[in-house]
């Protein structure tokens, strides 16, 4: 497996499935860092139940940014991280910057840039292999409203810096991985 691999796909496209598909086939030990948060009851049972599908005895972190600073803090025993996802990742660190259901484009792509840029430099200094989840939200309808257009902005150019420093990038489509890099 690669030091970084690196899967994109739209909703619903097998994207987390394949990803925990890699990671278990490894027979390594897996550390699941979950981005998302659960801000009403749909959400809350989405989490239950992607709890409930991966393996028992995988590691789970719960942490909504700042990666690094949290596993510097805490020193786990793991061979693979599976982060699922960067697309709620770039949401959380989003969202800190809207007002007036407007969002500060420059304050929101900075942080986020910075944020992607910490992970980035952790990882290249860890020696652990690490699968990284991520919606591809750029081949949809411009959205129609300013909040949304900066999101697709900033979660594309993430997308963007991880798929660089990628070993191994694949496109998901309807549950089959297709090789990108």
């Amino acid at each position: 497996m690669s030091k970084i691999t690196f899967i994109l796909g739209g909703a619903r496209s097998g994207k987390s499935w394949y990803a925990q598909k890699l990671a278990e086939d490894s027979g390594k030990l897996v550390t699941f860092i979950a981005t998302a948060q659960a801000f009403d009851e749909e959400m809350k049972m989405r989490i239950e139940k992607h709890r409930a599908d991966r393996p028992s005895h995988w590691q789970t972190c719960e942490v909504q940014k700042n990666i690094p600073a949290y596993l510097i803090q805490n020193q786990l025993q793991t061979q693979i991280y599976l982060l699922d996802c960067i697309t709620l990742l770039a949401s959380n660190v989003f969202m800190q910057f809207i007002e007036d259901d407007l969002v500060n484009e420059t304050k929101a792509q900075t942080a986020l840039q910075n944020e992607i840029a910490e992970l980035i430099k952790y990882i290249q200094q860890d020696d652990k292999e690490w699968i990284i989840i991520s919606n591809e939200v750029g081949l949809g309808l411009v959205p129609p409203y300013q909040m949304g257009r900066v999101y697709r902005d900033v979660l594309g150019w993430a997308n963007q810096s991880l798929a660089k420093e990628a070993d191994s990038v694949l496109f998901m489509v309807s549950g089959i991985p297709m090789k990108v890099k």
